[in-house]
């Protein structure tokens, strides 16, 4: 298959938040407890927190995560899990029907951030909740001292604030199964007071409103449209959430995702610019995409055990085990979030340990790594600074999803402080390897300093904690710096990521 690409130094896309690399942890089955936290497990520490999870999390250099939640933040009192640790109350977590211990809160979870060097945005409870607890939650986290919420910080053995940025606006408020769920003209009055609320304390806060809960949801995107008229000037972002599964097996129509959620988020942000016009407002509103994942393999059978199971302490939920054909999708996917860095600005990971995540551990043995871990890291560690268009002329497919998808699906990034030019590229054709000749314009291209590979796996292929390195990266060949251009052979089915020096 013979392919041609063009990249051009000077058509940038828009520089790149590491927000696009963020993650998402809820309390919810072993995320939290079993996942990050396990006290008396031979590799945590003294606080409890497994430190082989947190080697794999902080070689993942995340900036960002999202907590508490998810479903379980709308019924969520976050003042339950404050305070000495003994005298915590034991809930019942009405989104996935199991006890909450509280053994980890705002305080525990604050300090595995800070350990993991990642940034956190926290999730206010507008389903139960009120302007007022999510007021006092704030308070409890940002002030210094001197006021009633912050001294109890400092009284609870944390003097210094957290300083958090990002908060969400309640979650998936459009879904019929959300506690405390509304209508989009309530939701969004609510949302605007609250995040009013919030800017009084701090005008450098940024608050993330809830947008769709997927692309198929019969209000979307009248939802986002009726949200953004009542709550525009007040908001920084609108989140979007999407899953992806191939229970067809068909895994032309799986990839051919890709283009699909590339065309949910163009519709919210044709969506955001009607609402902006409509208000005459001067601000901008941006994408946070902070639930996206493969999920699907138990599905199915995870939702039969909830209805039917009597509320069990961090049960095993969502624990999808990850195949060759997911990483190469989740690739793909990540490719779409580079190509659409002008409109998205943050995006998460949903989850980061256990429950449909990257990270397995278990309880009381090893963890590993799964196979979209790998796609995952690379595009963090190398797809930062200026997102670059790349053009594309490659033979095509349709499916039902999507017409005219390239085989060859391919992002750029440029960091201009290590002068490297990074590409990462998804062969999807399922028998045929793919010639690529790319036309560098613009630049001194010098030559390839990384190439790292996924390729050659059956599709169904995974990791486990027997042969955790079944499917990891590997040293690429077949590509090379050439007269100025790239001239590269890559197999079908893969997943590459080519670094190249650039002046």
């Amino acid at each position: 298959m013979k392919a041609r690409a063009a990249i051009h130094r000077d058509f940038r896309i828009a520089r790149i938040d590491d927000r696009l690399y963020g993650a998402f942890i809820e309390h919810m089955g072993r995320a939290i407890y079993s996942g990050i936290y396990e006290p008396g497990h031979p590799q945590a520490d003294a606080a409890g927190f497994r430190q082989d999870v947190m080697r794999f999390v902080r070689d993942l250099a995340v900036p960002a995560i999202r907590y508490p939640g998810g479903n379980f933040v709308s019924a969520y009192d976050w003042k339950d899990g404050i305070g000495p640790q003994a005298e915590r109350p034991v809930r019942l977590d009405l989104a996935w029907r199991s006890k909450e211990t509280n053994q980890v809160g705002i305080n525990e979870f604050a300090a595995w951030a800070e350990a993991a060097e990642i940034e956190m945005m926290l999730a206010v409870n507008l389903g139960t909740g009120t302007l007022q607890d999510a007021r006092e939650f704030l308070e409890y986290v940002n002030h210094p001292g001197g006021t009633a919420w912050s001294d109890l910080r400092r009284a609870h053995g944390f003097e210094a604030p957290y300083g958090v940025k990002m908060w969400c606006l309640g979650n998936e408020m459009d879904g019929p199964w959300q506690i405390g769920h509304r209508e989009a003209k309530d939701y969004g009055r609510v949302a605007n007071e609250t995040s009013k609320a919030l800017k009084a304390y701090d005008p450098a806060i940024e608050t993330i409103v809830c947008g769709s809960s997927h692309d198929e949801m019969p209000t979307y995107p009248d939802w986002e449209r009726e949200v953004l008229e009542e709550c525009y000037e007040k908001v920084d972002y609108i989140s979007l959430h999407k899953y992806f599964g191939n229970n067809s097996r068909d895994t032309l129509n799986y990839f051919g995702k890709i283009e699909q959620t590339g065309r949910y988020i163009q519709t919210i942000g044709g969506v955001i610019d009607f609402v902006k016009a409509k208000k005459r407002a001067t601000n901008d509103v941006h994408i946070c995409f902070d639930e996206w994942n493969v999920w699907y393999h138990q599905r199915a059978d995870d939702k039969a055990r909830v209805k039917e199971w009597d509320w069990p302490e961090a049960p095993a939920l969502l624990e999808e085990t990850y195949n060759f054909e997911d990483a190469l999708f989740v690739g793909g996917l990540l490719n779409e979030f580079i190509r659409c860095s002008d409109r998205v600005r943050i995006a998460c990971i949903a989850q980061l340990v256990n429950v449909i995540a990257p990270i397995r551990a278990e309880r009381g043995g090893p963890a590993w790594r799964q196979t979209i871990y790998w796609p995952y890291q690379m595009a963090s560690l190398y797809g930062r600074g200026n997102a670059l268009g790349v053009s594309v002329d490659a033979p095509t497919y349709n499916c039902r999803v999507a017409d005219d998808v390239s085989y060859l699906d391919i992002a750029a990034t440029l960091d201009t402080a290590e002068e490297v030019l990074t590409l990462f590229v998804l062969n999807r054709h399922p028998t045929e390897a793919a010639e690529l000749d790319t036309g560098l314009t613009g630049f001194a291209a010098e030559r390839i300093v990384f190439h790292r590979v996924l390729e050659g796996h059956d599709l169904r292929a995974t990791n486990s904690a027997e042969q955790p390195d079944r499917i990891v990266p590997v040293e690429g060949h077949g590509a090379a710096v050439e007269d100025g251009r790239l001239r590269a052979r890559l197999g079908s089915l893969s997943y590459h990521v080519i670094r190249i020096r650039v002046t």
